[in-house]
């Protein structure tokens, strides 16, 4: 493939919780012009074609069990959102890591997955399924766990910007996670992530930046992470440090967010950070 340059962005985000599904095109309307935002940000320098949404940008797990989930929130892929995202993704010639959804399917009755798409200006390239959930929070199913399961666990997508993969948060934790991605093709390993306090992107402790960095090391890739910067008000009983940034593949960050909210534009090797709620 030939070598072209490019920038990436992750939009971070500060949205109140749906509790219903018709309350997620709210959180949809502002992606849209966060991806507006991103591209006419990076216009007079490399152009955007890859942003990133985090974890749970269309919507959270705010119900104690996977059953209240399916009745109230949970939805079908490819829904309005995902196509909304592909007719802005057409508009600019991008690709759009979506942020995670609550997705349900019929062919897995009484189940629901904490999902994200890849989505380009050609469609839905990959649904990737969260595989390592975190257990004491989230109530939703790995497809690991389903016997029968048939579809790939590590989808990675072929684009005319690379070879694109993504998992979602905890996965990260698992170097061999990661490492599937790579030997699936990966060349830019994306991170979708809610990742609270005090785990996150603040000392004493900050995971968050020891593992994408370890990462991008590690299977010799860029890292695109995003993480949610959402206040204690709207994910309670945590708050969300935000903290996305770019590594290149020798672990160099070369794009961060150092606020949880606000805007910040972080050039250097490539990289480009656009950060809003």
């Amino acid at each position: 493939m030939e070598h072209i340059r490019y920038s990436a962005a992750c939009c971070q985000t500060d949205f109140a919780n749906p509790i219903e599904r018709r309350q997620m095109r709210a959180n949809t309307d502002r992606m849209l012009e966060l991806i507006d935002s991103a591209v006419a940000g990076a216009a007079p320098f490399l152009p955007v074609r890859l942003i990133v949404f985090p974890e749970f940008a269309h919507s959270a797990p705010v119900f104690e069990t996977a059953q209240e989930l399916i009745d109230k929130l949970a939805i079908e892929i490819p829904n309005e959102h995902t196509e909304r995202l592909e007719r802005k993704a057409r508009e600019h010639n991008i690709y759009i890591q979506s942020g995670s959804m609550l997705e349900i399917d019929a062919k897995w009755p009484g189940h629901v997955f904490n999902a994200t798409c890849l989505i380009g200006p050609e469609g839905i390239l990959y649904k990737y399924r969260k595989v390592n959930t975190w257990i004491p929070y989230e109530v939703h199913t790995s497809p690991h766990d389903l016997e029968g399961y048939d579809e790939p666990l590590f989808p990675v997508a072929d684009t005319s910007i690379g070879r694109i993969g993504c998992a979602i948060c905890y996965d990260w934790l698992f170097p061999e996670a990661m490492r599937q991605l790579a030997a699936n093709g990966a060349e830019v390993l994306v991170r979708v992530s809610a990742y609270m306090d005090p785990w996150g992107a603040t000392e004493p402790m900050a995971w968050w930046i020891v593992i994408n960095r370890a990462r991008a090391i590690e299977n010799i890739a860029y890292v695109v992470a995003a993480n949610q910067g959402a206040s204690l008000k709207h994910y309670p009983p945590y708050s969300w440090p935000g903290g996305s940034q770019l590594v290149d593949y020798d672990g160099s960050v070369v794009g961060r967010s150092i606020t949880r909210a606000g805007r910040a534009n972080c050039g250097g090797a490539g990289g480009h950070l656009c950060v809003a709620s």
